[in-house]
């Protein structure tokens, strides 16, 4: 644009400063008769139509073309710029558009600065802080090299954004001097704080949030405290000796009297730089390191297998012994069964028994009673008969009641049956029982009755 007005002032002042000549002198030419005759003017025609207004137009609008760059400016998406007024004030312009820039010095800033960990086939071109692997140590004196990715917004506020752009005045300053160094301590530090044993075994995220919050809000104030353990050779190699001295390390955060981390300000964060995104790409590991993980995992493979097999003989060894529990149990069961019917045979063998009894005290008692009624019976005979006698009968009447006598005699001696089985038994011993000879005595006394209709 600068150009163009250089060289649109260039024709107007040309126009300007040649067009009274080419009007105030005539061309002439002479004839065949030696006349002189006026002629048109030689003079290109674009130079004749510029008047001397249309001159002044030119050479004033070259003017503004050349200027208007020191008087209004575009402002980008994606920049912030530091203002310094021709009166020395100093401005900062955050949003974007046409903006007044009145002759003013602007300096444009990135509001995003990206400083990350490039490898050499790495395209770099759009990032502002390049840097190299850093390398760290862990707390258990493992040594690594870290790949960071991280990304900051400049200040948001106009005064601190001033600030910043007079202290470092370019962002290269800025990027160069103090993110990368900052970036580099932070995780640097943030490896003393953790255990590579602890990282590798899920402490990655907190070791990438500390980074993170330490770049944010500062460093943390830490104490660290030493530890030494002694190893001393097992008791079955006779005399016991250190066999070595272990160190160890254990690093806590210090607090103040309100229980809040006490941290240690950086650059960063004191220049109000906010840390927009923290990427932990890669922590590669000492080889050493990893041929020692290599061998704690052959290590653990083996012992879990020997764990495997101690517990596939613990249950086998818990199968053959629920086995052995429930034989015996199925054998204890069947005893218990054989138990219970010898039990109930003796018990029903008991009831039997008393059954027995009780008819044969029946039976005997029946007998008894019989025998009693016979002899009242008979008692009763004798005393009729000896009132007769008493009574003074005669011969004939006594003769006739004997008779009589004999004849009722006769009939219940007749009337009377007498056992014509008899069954012995062989007394407590025997096989016998009361209740085996009654029965035996009814089966006898069938069969006779059964003869006697023969």
């Amino acid at each position: 644009m600068t150009i163009l007005g250089i060289i649109i002032i260039l024709i107007g002042l040309i126009t300007l400063l040649l067009r009274p000549q080419l009007n105030d002198s005539d061309q002439y030419e002479k004839n065949a008769d030696g006349d002189l005759l006026k002629v048109a003017s030689k003079a290109p025609s674009w130079l004749l139509m510029f008047n001397k207004k249309l001159s002044i137009a030119a050479v004033v609008s070259g003017a503004l073309l050349i200027t208007l760059p020191y008087l209004f400016f575009w402002a980008e998406p994606g920049y912030q710029y530091f203002v310094v007024n021709p009166n020395g004030k100093k401005d900062a312009i955050m949003s974007e558009g046409i903006k007044f820039r009145g002759f003013a010095k602007i300096t444009p800033w990135q509001k995003f600065i990206d400083v990350k960990v490039v490898s050499e086939d790495e395209d770099d071109k759009d990032i502002e802080g390049r840097m190299q692997p850093i390398p760290i140590r862990f707390i258990d004196q493992v040594t690594a090299s870290t790949k960071l990715s991280t990304r900051f917004q400049l200040p948001a506020d106009k005064e601190s954004f001033i600030e910043m752009a007079i202290e470092f005045r370019s962002l290269q300053n800025l990027t160069n001097n103090t993110l990368i160094p900052t970036v580099r301590e932070v995780v640097s530090n943030t490896g003393y704080m953790f255990a590579a044993q602890d990282y590798i075994s899920g402490s990655a995220s907190d070791f990438r949030v500390a980074i993170e919050e330490q770049l944010k809000d500062g460093a943390f104030s830490v104490e660290k405290t030493e530890h030494r353990d002694t190893v001393i050779t097992a008791i079955e190699q006779g005399e016991r000796e250190i066999k070595e001295v272990q160190t160890r390390y254990e690093v806590n955060k210090r607090v103040d009297d309100n229980g809040q981390f006490i941290r240690i300000p950086h650059d960063i964060n004191e220049n109000n730089i906010i840390v927009a995104q923290v990427i932990v790409d890669d922590v590669v590991l000492e080889q050493v390191f990893k041929e020692r993980l290599e061998a704690q995992r052959d290590e653990s493979a083996k012992r879990q297998l020997e764990q495997q097999k101690i517990k596939t003989a613990k249950d086998a060894q818990a199968r053959i012994i629920a086995e052995g529990e429930r034989d015996k149990a199925a054998e204890r069961v069947t005893q218990e069964k054989e138990q219970v019917k010898a039990l109930i045979s003796i018990e029903t063998k008991l009831k039997q028994e008393e059954t027995n009894k009780k008819l044969a005290a029946i039976a005997l008692e029946t007998e008894r009673l019989r025998a009693t009624a016979q002899k009242v019976k008979a008692d009763a005979e004798a005393y009729q008969n000896a009132k007769l006698v008493s009574a003074g009968l005669t011969p004939q009447q006594r003769a006739e009641l004997e008779k009589q006598i004999a004849i009722g005699v006769a009939k219940e001696l007749a009337k009377i049956k007498f056992p014509t089985t008899m069954i012995m038994s062989s007394g407590e011993d025997g096989a016998g029982t009361p209740l085996e000879a009654l029965i035996g005595a009814a089966m006898t006394k069938q069969l006779t009755s059964t003869n006697s209709g023969n």
